[in-house]
């Protein structure tokens, strides 16, 4: 028997290729988080259809409260932050984008969450699609939030739970890479802001996905807008 494990699964590029990297190895339960995105009904399909393609079982968690304290560009009527590929790696453009996306304690929420959900059904790991490239703008995609994580674990739960992000020292192109070997279900994830059947092209997640496939010199299968 496999040992079980929970992946918090989005469907999109970073927790699709992190969840396939223990895909043959866990009897894995995906949890996805609706927490009134623009992308859910995008990000629904695509959890879905990664979940039938790894063989797991999924459960959707509404958290509508999260939507009222929220005053993120992902879940309001302000307009989502744009800009160029000159832009991806200026810091002040790119943390000024990451603020204006945010959402309070996201991360936080989901893995204590996916937490509760391991003791249940006595998993060993939580699956995370936490990614170097992120975390210089996201504080809580970073290896020492990882680490202060898995001591809150250590401290708090009577059970041996670890919570794994095996991405954590990749950028966007190793994680198309990555993802390419191990014939991850890429094509059928979803990385955009806005929510449309197409991914925009313009927003900082799509030119992310976009300069990624360009740079790990591999086919991008997705259908973008511009």
């Amino acid at each position: 028997m496999k040992p079980k494990a929970i992946t918090v699964l989005s469907g999109g590029l970073d927790s699709t290729v992190a969840t396939s990297i223990y895909a043959k190895n866990y009897d894995i339960h995906a949890l996805t988080f609706d927490y009134g995105q623009h992308s859910l009904k995008k990000e629904l399909e695509s959890s879905k259809a990664i979940c039938e393609k790894l063989n797991m079982n999924q459960s959707v968690i509404k958290l509508d409260w999260l939507k009222k304290i929220s005053n993120s560009t992902l879940t309001t009527d302000k307009p989502l932050p744009k800009l160029g590929d000159d832009k991806l790696d200026d810091k002040k453009t790119c943390d000024d984008t990451a603020k204006s996306v945010w959402v309070p304690g996201r991360n936080t929420v989901f893995t204590s969450i996916a937490l509760s959900y391991a003791e249940s059904i006595d998993a060993s790991i939580i699956i995370v699609g936490w990614d170097y490239e992120e975390a210089l703008t996201f504080p809580d995609n970073s290896k020492e939030y990882l680490n202060s994580f898995n001591l809150l674990i250590a401290n708090g739960s009577f059970q041996n739970i670890e919570v794994k992000a095996p991405l954590i020292d990749m950028d966007k192109t190793e994680i198309v890479k990555t993802g390419y070997k191990l014939d991850a279900p890429m094509d059928l994830s979803y990385s955009c802001y806005e929510g449309d059947d197409n991914h925009c092209g313009i927003c900082e997640s799509c030119l992310r996905r976009k300069r990624a496939f360009k740079q790990a010199n591999i086919e991008d299968p997705t259908k973008y807008n511009i």
